[in-house]
């Protein structure tokens, strides 16, 4: 069973960056598609980007296209997020999960982790 460990979240200005890592424990990722979700107070959890096990193929929410970048090292088993031009619309916990595909749904991914909390100021 893979363990996920998400870290980098903190506070940042509006037009700062972050990146933030999924360090996996248990199994090796490298036959895992990883999905970086987020989850504000009051809402429900919207998916941000995604990543296929090889790296190959990569997809963003509307939101995150052109400033968040979804990338991976099979080598540390970690897979990272990095975020620039952050908005103060973007303060949410972040979670990265584990499943068989890069799917755009959260219903896809079989593990999570804990998350991590993002907040960007204005």
């Amino acid at each position: 069973q893979v363990q996920l460990v998400e870290s980098g979240g903190g506070l940042v200005q509006s037009g700062g960056s972050l990146r933030l890592s999924c360090a996996a424990s248990g199994e090796t990722l490298d036959y895992y598609a990883i999905g970086w979700f987020r989850q504000a107070p009051g809402k429900e959890r919207d998916f941000v980007a995604t990543i296929s096990a090889n790296g190959g193929g990569t997809w963003y929410a509307d939101s995150a296209k052109g400033r968040f970048t979804i990338s991976r090292d099979n080598g540390k088993n970690t897979v990272y997020l990095q975020m620039n031009s952050l908005k103060p619309e973007d303060t949410a916990v972040y979670f990265c999960a584990a499943g068989p595909r890069a799917l755009m749904r959260a219903a896809g991914f079989n593990y999570w982790g804990q998350g991590t909390q993002v907040t960007v100021s204005s």
